[in-house]
């Protein structure tokens, strides 16, 4: 059974993710629809009209179509589409005011950056799976997962600006590991995510940052920790799982090799100099 579903079987539901495919020189006259829509171009040129406004369409491009925005679409070669459909009426108050109103604030297209396209099809990916196992029976799962995408796109949306050079590809993976630190562990999974090999990206890192990816993710874990350990009372294994490390041998072993002392030293050492000056003053 094809884990894609058609627009022609589509059934009642608050969300609902099916494939749209055009041939070469297909065209989609102009209509509008009642619900909202995302459509995620897989493959293929194309090119839509959103409004009186033309955009082309291209792989990794994703549509953000408002109700009754009139719209049309022109395939320029074989082009597969994932169309994602929501009425906003099923769903909780909360996704109306603080994620569809910002997401769904104009009819637009997001050209997406390597992770962001990422993240958006791994979240695709969970919803045709939970459509697919699921069907009627725990819709709460892909709502759940439409929230998270609407998110996903409500924080790409604020800093939408980066451009496809080497200089942003570096800054896009420092941005990337810096938030999502508790999550990674090899440099080959970075490189995936980039489309890249991992010699590559890890050039194009070192010559931005004189440094490579997981030495900054060693960095970026290591000042979390540092705050931890003066700011709470977790206890060390708490403080290991938080900010990604697999085991506490590791955890202490980076940690002292990074910072010459073991973390209870390192807290004890710096509270008491934070103490001392206090009183001196």
């Amino acid at each position: 059974m094809s884990s894609v579903r058609t627009g022609k079987t589509k059934p009642k539901g608050a969300v609902y993710l099916y494939e749209n495919k055009h041939k070469e020189k297909n065209y989609i006259h102009s209509h509008f629809h009642y619900t909202h829509q995302l459509l995620y171009v897989l493959d293929g040129k194309g090119e839509c009209e959103l409004g009186k406004h033309k955009h082309a369409l291209a792989s990794d491009n994703l549509l953000i179509i408002r109700p009754l925005t009139h719209h049309s679409i022109v395939a320029q070669s074989k082009m597969t589409m994932l169309v994602l459909e929501f009425d906003e009426k099923q769903l909780p108050v909360e996704y109306r005011h603080t994620l569809i109103a910002d997401v769904f604030a104009r009819s637009e297209v997001l050209r997406l950056n390597l992770f962001k396209g990422s993240e958006v099809r791994q979240l695709l990916r969970r919803m045709l799976y939970e459509q697919l196992q699921y069907r009627d029976s725990e819709k709460i799962g892909l709502s759940l997962l439409l929230g998270e995408l609407l998110l996903l796109l409500k924080r790409t949306k604020k800093g939408f600006t980066y451009q496809n050079t080497n200089e942003w590809r570096a800054a896009a993976l420092k941005e990337y590991i810096e938030n999502n630190y508790y999550q990674l562990s090899r440099a080959e999974e970075l490189a995936a995510k980039m489309g890249v090999s991992s010699r590559y990206m890890q050039q194009i890192f070192k010559d931005a940052y004189e440094t490579t990816p997981m030495r900054y993710l060693t960095e970026v874990r290591l000042n979390r920790v540092k705050k931890l350990l003066l700011e709470t009372d977790l206890d060390m294994v708490s403080i290991c799982f938080e900010v990604g490390f697999e085991s506490l041998p590791t955890f202490y072993r980076v940690f002292k090799k990074q910072v010459g002392v073991s973390p209870l030293v390192y807290k004890h050492t710096q509270l008491s100099q934070y103490h001392h000056r206090n009183v001196s003053k």
